[in-house]
């Protein structure tokens, strides 16, 4: 009887954890989807933004106007002094996500430490943050306030920053780590330079006839605007593909815990099924033991 009573209470608190895992893997596929929706979004803005840069670039080309350039294009004969800004989860169960990201910065970091880069440690997310510190890894910067749903205005304070800091030569490099949401089977842990960003070459980023350009003001103040913007948008698209790709990490975890807690309660009734069954032949024979002992 003991031992159908532990099965009972055991039952009921897996029903209780699978009833806990369904609700979260329900909340990851909404916003799974709204998180894909604004990432799609920013991909094709951010897409777009290269393309009319890199017409303009190639139609002052043909024109014979000087070569147009911008300090966040300028390429660093070495590279001394880089950021590394990794983009972590605030919050766990959501499978191989941080660890991927996390073994993909470390990596960077060792590479750099190799090359003889200086490197400044930036951690978005409190899961990699605890991370870093149990490795005794200084951090210059944590960031705690990007949960699932980024805002543009707060992307752009960074972006900001790291502008100035690359226009003054006080870094020669902003690299950043995080999940790429390539489709909704498949997310990739990437380490992207975004500055300096890639030289403009004609036809860069578009495969359609170059577009003419009748200019006002000038391309080189058009592109004084475009540039520093083109990078925010990068910059915004990475922490966006890591909170969709984290929504669909969570998502998978926790359809395979409910799966899980399934298998599990059809294990366990049928061990109560067993131990109730062997208990009531037990207690039948017992009965027909004392019935016999009275005739």
């Amino acid at each position: 009887m003991a031992k159908a009573r532990a099965i009972v209470k055991r039952l009921k608190a897996v029903r209780n954890i699978r009833k806990i895992t369904r609700t979260m893997e329900l909340v990851a596929t909404a916003k799974f989807k709204k998180a894909m929706d604004r990432a799609s979004e920013a991909a094709a803005y951010t897409r777009k933004l290269a393309e009319i840069v890199a017409d303009l670039s190639s139609a002052a080309a043909r024109q014979g106007t000087t070569e147009l350039t911008h300090p966040l294009l300028q390429q660093r004969p070495q590279i001394r002094k880089s950021i590394l800004l990794v983009l972590n989860s605030n919050r766990g169960l959501c499978g191989g996500y941080n660890a991927s990201v996390l073994r993909t910065a470390q990596a960077t970091l060792a590479e750099n430490r190799a090359a003889g880069i200086a490197t400044s440690l930036e951690v978005s997310g409190k899961r990699g943050i605890n991370f870093f510190r149990f490795q005794k890894q200084d951090m210059t910067d944590r960031y705690t306030h990007f949960e699932d749903q980024p805002q543009f205005d707060e992307v752009d304070l960074l972006a900001t920053r790291y502008a100035e800091l690359f226009v003054r030569g006080e870094i020669d490099q902003l690299q950043v780590v995080y999940t790429k949401f390539i489709s909704a089977a498949r997310q990739v842990p990437v380490c992207e330079t975004l500055l300096p960003i890639a030289s403009l070459e004609p036809g860069a980023g578009s495969t359609s006839p170059a577009v003419e350009y009748e200019y006002l003001p000038s391309p080189a103040e058009i592109l004084e605007e475009l540039v520093p913007a083109s990078f925010k948008a990068r910059l915004f698209k990475c922490f966006l593909d890591a909170a969709v790709s984290e929504q669909i990490a969570r998502r998978v975890a926790m359809k395979s815990a409910t799966e899980n807690a399934d298998e599990m309660i059809r294990s366990l009734r049928m061990t109560y099924n067993r131990a109730r069954q062997s208990q009531i032949t037990s207690e039948l024979s017992e009965i027909i033991g004392g019935a016999a002992a009275l005739e």
